[in-house]
């Protein structure tokens, strides 16, 4: 390939359709020396009709990927990848915003633009997302599906105004559709994914070949609302600018790309403006401000270390995204090729730039990858057709046949090689379900730990516990902890004011810096445990007497346990399983149980077939606290005065230890379960 044909200059547009009427179009046919009839209908009816034939090769070649990009993400939404706590965050934030009518569930500290969660919350208020799904962060995962098919179009818009066939431009989007790292990325809610279509709509409007004033202005437009969603698209803005200065009129061009930076500018003063009139745009005494939170994401978060050093936080960041390497170094690669094209520099030195910067010793979100995958999907076959076009026109036959065989070959060595790697991580993505520790955890605090306890949480699952009626002041985002004036003012004992820590991965990964969250933790007993691995979740409930102590009332009450068994099992009156008695007998059984099996011995002979572990304490070695109970003096209980006998029985249990449920069996009986722990010396008092 030459550099004169990769540095040639924009090609003549192509041409216009051979008709832009038809006389079904026109509602009858003109005859020789007759006016033609009348438009029949509205005339924003034509024009769609006009621009669906006219696209209709185009939409043939489309609308089937848009399907196949929509379907790949719908597919597992709910169960891979596992939720974070930063998807919780925004969709919390969203719910703050459409149902609270503030900017934040916490203070709004400037930390990232709003528009992005307001966004999701106007979704919201659109569908009834919270009120769909039990579980919020799937309502934000569905925009972001919207999103993602948004700007699957807008992508292969590009392509087409970058004068790509509709094959490559069709590759482009199905190599977005099917990436592993794609599919994974662009199901979470991350604020990247509200701001890419944006993104990518202002790189469409910047290459207009007609209306640039319209198109520019809409880019600009775009553009701004793809930084004021997350403001780290901001690094686009050269390469914006140089694709609107190399496609504007040469007699326009200084007024039509200066009134673009001036509508970017006065929208970006709009978030400076509302920090001014909310009085925090500068530091102040116990108040956030804009300045800080500049500050905070330009200076102030941890550094994370170099791509190139082993162990770093970078370099595992890298390893989520080797999920797929191919289109990550193929689309490099093709960068690399096309920076002597003029059709596609701006977007190659795009992608460039922003590798060269993550490779900086700085902060790298995991996200940043987001913004790229679009750009690499579509440079991988524009590579491709570049290469062969330069080929073809090249004079020499035997040049034209190395070239193309060469770009045939890197082509099918990119397929071979993807083709397995994805196939393999199609099942974790589509059918593994990732997310189920979570929702059992959350499943386990509903059903047995009080609305009115104090819980340190992950963000992901913040709204769900306030939706099931837990106190929104006491459901605290672990973030908040120690680092919010108001929240550490609700405990005024520290650590010791909360009840319990939901510890998921990003808790225990990311509570430096936190010295309540981390001595909660440490001064806690996992009571139930869900999943393994990175992906497990445990419910701890805290000790204020601290972890020693805890651990010695432990001991003493799995004594007490014991003690409380043997006696049981020597007397005449319960009769129990062979596996029941094992249990009962090596203190197993939670006091609560025990006491009622001695309260219903009182009143004759109770049989008991079995002693169920409940989902997630059993994991954590709790002692078992429901118990199936068959037959009282021999009776079935399912009897009718057998069974009003047994419950009035265990009724007159104390109050405050009496069972929470007491149902028939589904494999006979009556099963009577408790809820949460009992209380440290229950059998000693």
């Amino acid at each position: 390939m030459t550099q004169t044909q990769l540095s040639q200059d924009i090609e003549p547009k192509e041409a216009a359709d051979a008709s832009t009427s038809t006389n079904w179009e026109r509602g009858g046919s003109a005859r020789p020396g007759n006016p033609r009839p009348p438009l029949v209908g509205h005339p924003t009816t034509h024009k769609v009709r006009a621009w669906l034939v006219s696209k209709r090769i185009s939409l043939a070649w489309a609308v089937p990927l848009l399907t196949i990009t929509a379907i790949v993400r719908l597919i597992n939404l709910g169960g891979s990848p596992q939720r974070v706590d930063d998807e919780g965050t925004y969709v919390a934030q969203a719910y703050a915003v459409s149902r609270l009518g503030e900017l934040s569930h916490y203070t709004y500290w400037y930390d990232h633009p709003p528009l992005g969660w307001i966004q999701i919350a106007l979704w919201e208020k659109l569908t009834l997302g919270f009120s769909r799904y039990d579980v919020a962060v799937l309502a934000g995962r569905e925009f972001i599906v919207v999103a993602d098919v948004v700007a699957a179009a807008m992508l292969f818009i590009l392509a087409r105004r970058l004068r790509l066939s509709r094959p490559a431009a069709g590759a482009a989007v199905l190599i977005l559709a099917l990436s592993p790292l794609a599919v994974q990325y662009q199901r979470i809610v991350f604020l990247d994914n509200v701001a890419t279509p944006w993104l990518l709509a202002a790189f469409v409007l910047a290459l207009a070949p007609s209306r640039q004033l319209a198109a520019f202005a809409g880019a600009a437009i775009c553009f701004s609302i793809a930084v004021l969603s997350k403001e780290t698209n901001l690094l686009f803005l050269p390469f914006l600018g140089w694709q609107m200065w190399r496609m504007a009129d040469r007699g326009t061009r200084r007024y039509t790309v200066s009134m673009a930076a001036a509508i970017v500018v006065v929208l970006g003063l709009c978030y400076v403006l509302m920090a001014t009139l909310k009085g925090e745009l500068v530091p102040g005494t116990n108040r956030v401000s804009l300045a800080s939170g500049i500050g905070y994401q330009l200076f102030g978060r941890q550094s994370s270390g170099s791509l190139l050093q082993s162990g770093s936080q970078a370099r595992a960041t890298l390893e989520h995204w080797m999920l797929d390497p191919v289109i990550l170094v193929a689309g490099f690669l093709a960068a690399l090729l096309l920076l002597r094209s003029r059709r596609f520099a701006p977007i190659a030195s795009v992608i460039v730039f922003l590798v060269v910067f993550a490779l900086r010793p700085g902060y790298l979100p995991v996200p940043y990858v987001i913004a790229l995958l679009p750009f690499l999907a579509l440079l991988i076959p524009a590579a491709v057709e570049v290469s062969i076009k330069a080929a073809l026109a090249s004079s020499s036959a035997v040049r034209q046949w190395l070239q193309i065989a060469a770009t045939g070959v890197a082509a099918a060595l990119a397929v071979v090689i993807a083709a397995p790697m994805w196939t393999a991580q199609a099942p974790g993505l589509l059918q593994v379900d990732h997310d189920q520790p979570m929702r059992q955890a959350e499943a386990y605090v509903k059903a047995n730990i009080g609305h009115n306890s104090r819980l340190i949480v992950d963000d992901s699952m913040w709204l769900d516990l306030v939706e099931a009626g837990f106190q929104q002041t006491k459901v605290v985002w672990y973030h908040k902890v120690d680092t919010d004036p108001e929240v550490a003012g609700m405990a005024p004992n520290g650590w010791r004011d909360y009840d319990y820590v939901i510890s998921t991965n990003s808790i225990r990964t990311d509570y430096d810096g936190a010295p309540m969250v981390a001595q909660a933790l440490s001064n806690s007993v996992v009571v139930a445990s869900f999943g393994d691995g990175e992906e497990a979740v445990s419910v701890q409930r805290v000790h204020p007497e601290g972890a020693k102590a805890a651990e010695k009332n432990e001991e003493l009450d799995r004594l007490d346990r014991r003690a409380a068994g043997k006696t049981l099992a020597r007397g005449d009156a319960l009769l129990m399983s062979t596996g029941a008695r094992k249990l009962v007998v090596n203190g197993r059984v939670d006091a609560r149980t025990l006491l009622a099996l001695r309260r219903a011995t009182s009143v004759g002979t109770v049989t008991i077939d079995a002693i169920p572990p409940t989902a997630g304490a059993e994991e954590a070695r709790r002692p078992r606290r429901q118990v199936r109970v068959t037959k009282l003096n021999g009776q079935l209980v399912t009897q009718s005065k057998a069974m009003k006998r047994l419950i009035r029985e265990l009724e007159k249990h104390n109050a405050n230890y009496a069972p929470a449920d007491i149902t028939r069996s589904a494999g006979g009986g009556l099963l009577v379960s408790y809820t949460g722990d009992a209380p440290s010396g229950l059998l000693r008092s």
